[in-house]
């Protein structure tokens, strides 16, 4: 038996709007990036130091950054999953399950 056998008669689902956005997610992700970063860099051009001057409002931008990359980076990982799970199906190896004893299943009773 060789490696990756497709499943004979499996069923591939065409592919909708996965593509389209993964296609998509870089723009965004640059477009987002810009956005939550550009006053984190005027502040840095307007006074050299970030953590001098007005630390909280570093702080929200640098969260609100991260978290706009974390979930990028989920959207990511989620359209992976679903172009794998929409393409062919494919047969693991067989598990052969070891004999039965008969003699198991009706226990004498006592």
């Amino acid at each position: 038996m060789g490696r990756l056998n497709k499943l004979p008669n499996g069923v591939r689902y065409p592919s909708h709007q996965e593509w389209r956005l993964l296609k998509k997610l870089p723009k965004w992700w640059l477009l987002g990036t810009l956005v939550f970063s550009t006053p984190l860099v005027h502040a840095w051009w307007q006074h050299g130091d970030l953590l001098t001057h007005d630390v909280e409002r570093t702080a929200m931008f640098l969260g609100l950054l991260f978290t706009f990359w974390f979930f990028i980076g989920a959207m990511i990982i989620g359209l992976i999953v679903i172009i794998i799970m929409k393409g062919p199906g494919y047969v693991s190896d067989p598990y052969y399950l070891p004999k039965e004893d008969k003699a198991l299943e009706n226990p004498p009773q006592r």
